[in-house]
């Protein structure tokens, strides 16, 4: 029905419990999903990660018979300065995610570019040492549990909010093993242009977000914003890029009712276009 290479984020039916969102998005035609384990944006996978919630996900989704792309999770502000601790807990969360990555059969674990706010903590370059720094480190954690590490980058809402943030930290991960998501709402949002932020990230695209935007708002339907996605497609499929994308439709301008409508009608656009 839609492409293979298409598949739908659970962050799309986040009003949903886990269970429904995915009936719901296997119910549509999809065959994959991102799983979102993002606190504040979909409580599919609990913050609290403990071992038996990592069994209750991984039974939910097995059960689904859904494959998983990636699991969009979150270990707190990578640029963040933290104690003995707090470092402990965030490693603690970190193999939590790994397992339930690996457990689910996913390809990556996705990370954030670091914070919510876009003022350093220290310095500019300090702060993308030390998101570059604990990227690489949970890169080579994931290689432990055989799974990949990936970084959504540039991210409107982040530290590493516009092209120049992204590139600099590209630059710093070149060589780890972490491979960039590109999100063409978050590229628009900064006013930004897709085009470009593919030149400056040859041959480094691991995964593809897809939701439409203006600049200030990442939160559109397809076909309700900017992102010229036909162009964008088009120049990944010069590039080389043989991966996958993903609908993630975290969008304002629609009613729960209409998602799953506007999910089918985003799905087949972007299918005609692969």
């Amino acid at each position: 029905m839609f492409n293979s290479r298409l598949g739908c984020s659970s962050i799309s039916f986040r009003h949903q419990d886990l269970p429904a969102a995915l009936r719901t998005i296997g119910g549509l035609g999809f065959d994959e999903i991102d799983l979102g384990a993002l606190p504040g944006v979909c409580d599919h996978v609990p913050y609290n990660l403990d071992a038996a919630a990592v069994a209750a996900v991984t039974a939910d989704v097995a059960a689904s018979g859904l494959t998983v792309r990636s699991v969009n999770g979150d270990i707190g502000d990578l640029n963040a300065v933290l104690d003995a601790g707090q470092q402990a807990d965030r490693e603690r969360h970190l193999e939590a995610l790994l397992t339930l990555t690996a457990n689910t059969g996913a390809k990556a674990l996705v990370l954030p570019c670091g914070a919510l706010s876009r003022e350093p903590v220290r310095s500019l370059d300090e702060d993308l040492d030390e998101i570059a720094a604990q990227l690489t480190h949970a890169a080579q954690r994931a290689a432990e549990f055989g799974v990949e590490l990936w970084t959504e980058s540039l991210h409107f809402l982040r530290f590493c909010w516009n092209l120049e943030r992204a590139e600099l930290l590209a630059q710093r991960l070149a060589g780890t093993g972490v491979g960039i998501v590109m999100d063409f709402s978050h590229i628009v949002a900064a006013g930004e242009g897709p085009l470009e932020y593919l030149e400056r990230h040859q041959g480094r695209i691991a995964h593809v977000h897809l939701r439409d935007a203006v600049p200030g708002n990442i939160n559109l339907s397809i076909g309700n914003g900017q992102a010229d996605f036909a162009a964008g497609l088009r120049a990944l499929s010069a590039s080389g890029y043989t991966g996958h994308f993903s609908l993630e439709l975290e969008t304002r301008d629609i009613t729960h009712d209409e998602r799953p409508a506007a999910a089918a009608k985003a799905a087949s656009f972007i299918t005609d276009l692969i």
